[in-house]
């Protein structure tokens, strides 16, 4: 959408807030700019640090690149000497580099050149815990203790080149059961704990036995052109962000079992000031989203020109899955607020769910007991595009104690597969206030609407939206599950 068009579409959306009781609640124009305002602030403001001078080769300090020798005492001292001699670069220039752990230090730049990769160890002993100071849910309940690369209150650090960090997480070295609470047994890629000014830039990142990547309660982080393929094992998240803030993502590409980019809160810090532009995120779980832990308030999030959804044919799906629960996933169940979030240009395809807002009361959380069930409003969607998405449709589903508010999907246009009975049309949804908040637990295959099944939410706009069955649907396109309050579908009430 070029600056013309949005133009148009602010004052489009105007008009039709104008026409909607109580519109003074809707995000307007005023928001929009100022999402927009945010977003060139940050792109302006956060920079990559500069990097000394100084390099460090790790052969100096003892490595073998044979694929063999496990380096992880040589890279270590590199990065030891690096850090105490002022910090630079260290080097690993070709071949595959076999290590254990290694802890990245302030003002340390790890770079893997072409033709190099670290491969992680298939040896768990080789993945001594690292228990972070910082208490939270992640330390305290899900007990993340193990990963390749780690780091805690570091600043100025990071990962480049143009080589790759091979992982070895695939379930022959290190099996065990998928899991939404600890993970024994298979380490993460990569864990950062209380970090400031980060850069993971151009690196190729693979098969790690668990998440890929996880930055809890950091600030200053910014990941471009890394391209991430997590397919070997259960709970293989792409990227997960928790608690951070002054974050961008640009220009990357990741492929994940599970969730591909996860904005999560169990840190129950704040997760604000985020712009994800200029990326794909393919998943056979959610592609985009915010939950499942959600401890911390989310806001102030943009993101813009992406594509989203299940795999295509082309790339390797574990278990042989290529369809998606999500493309977009907005929730909160542990108590955080989302609010102000902005997501236009986006394609969405191959999505059982391709759009899905959710509020609950889990109420997991670490020594406290859950005060409310959080909130989410203020949410803009426009200018989706999409194909091949699934049957059971998308969701807008809030709960009594926290109606979903103020939001606006507009210029929305997306096929599916169709194929939905009359039948359908009137299947009870179950509410799952307390259970875990993602879109197939509710109907997976099929809800009442094969478009919008939307309840528990008010001043809710969607504005030419249009989701064409590629085979006869005998539901209807959109429909209400009741507790709505000025809920406009392409210009009139539901």
């Amino acid at each position: 959408m070029n600056t013309k068009q949005f133009l148009l579409a602010i004052l489009l959306f105007a008009g039709i807030l104008a026409s909607a009781q109580n519109s003074s609640l809707l995000p307007d124009e005023t928001f929009i700019q100022k999402m927009e305002g945010m977003a060139d602030s940050l792109t302006q403001q956060l920079k990559e640090w500069e990097v000394p001078e100084a390099g460090f080769n790790v052969e100096k300090f003892g490595a073998v690149a044979d694929g063999k020798t496990v380096n992880t005492q040589a890279i270590q001292r590199a990065i030891d000497e690096c850090y105490h001699s002022g910090g630079g670069t260290v080097w690993l220039a070709a071949g595959d580099y076999v290590s254990g752990t290694i802890e990245l230090k302030s003002n340390v730049m790890l770079c893997i050149a072409e033709g190099a990769r670290i491969v992680g160890s298939a040896n768990l002993s080789d993945y001594p815990d690292k228990v972070e100071s910082f208490k939270s849910v992640a330390s305290e309940m899900h007990k993340y203790r193990i990963s390749l690369i780690y780091a805690e209150k570091v600043v100025n650090t990071g990962i480049c080149g143009k080589g790759e960090i091979y992982f070895r997480g695939e379930k022959e070295h290190f099996p065990g059961p998928e899991t939404i609470g600890e993970l024994e047994g298979r380490p993460f890629g990569i864990r950062m704990i209380e970090c400031r000014n980060v850069v993971v830039k151009d690196i190729t990142l693979r098969n790690a036995a668990a998440w890929m990547q996880s930055y809890l309660y950091c600030e200053n982080l910014i990941f471009d052109g890394m391209k991430v393929f997590n397919q070997a094992n259960y709970n293989n998240d792409g990227l997960d962000t928790d608690g951070c803030r002054n974050v961008i993502v640009r220009n990357c590409f990741i492929s994940s079992h599970d969730d591909a980019m996860c904005l999560k809160g169990a840190s129950a810090k704040p997760t604000e000031n985020i712009l994800i532009e200029n990326s794909t995120f393919y998943s056979t779980c959610n592609a985009l989203k915010i939950g499942t832990d959600t401890q911390g308030d989310f806001r102030n999030i943009m993101a813009r020109n992406l594509i989203l959804g299940g795999l295509p044919d082309s790339l390797k799906s574990f278990k042989n899955l290529y369809e998606c629960s999500t493309g977009i996933t907005l929730a909160t169940t542990d108590g955080g607020n989302v609010e102000n979030i902005l997501i236009r240009d986006v394609e969405i395809n191959r999505s059982r769910c391709p759009v899905f807002l959710c509020t609950g009361s889990r109420g997991r959380r670490w020594n406290e007991t859950m005060q409310q069930a959080g909130y989410l409003k203020n949410i803009v969607l426009t200018h989706i595009t999409g194909k091949e998405n699934r049957r059971q449709g998308s969701f807008i589903t809030g709960i009594k104690s926290s109606i979903i508010e103020n939001v606006w999907i507009q210029d929305m246009n997306i096929s599916m597969i169709g194929g939905g009975t009359a039948e359908m049309s009137h299947l009870p949804v179950v509410e799952n206030e307390k259970g875990y908040p993602d879109a197939q637990e509710f109907s997976r295959t099929g809800l009442p609407a094969y478009g919008f099944y939307i309840r528990y939410a008010k001043n809710i706009v969607l504005d030419q939206v249009k989701i064409t069955p590629e085979a006869e649907e005998q539901r209807p396109e959109f429909r209400s599950g009741g507790n709505i309050e000025n809920v406009i579908i392409n210009g009139k009430p539901l």
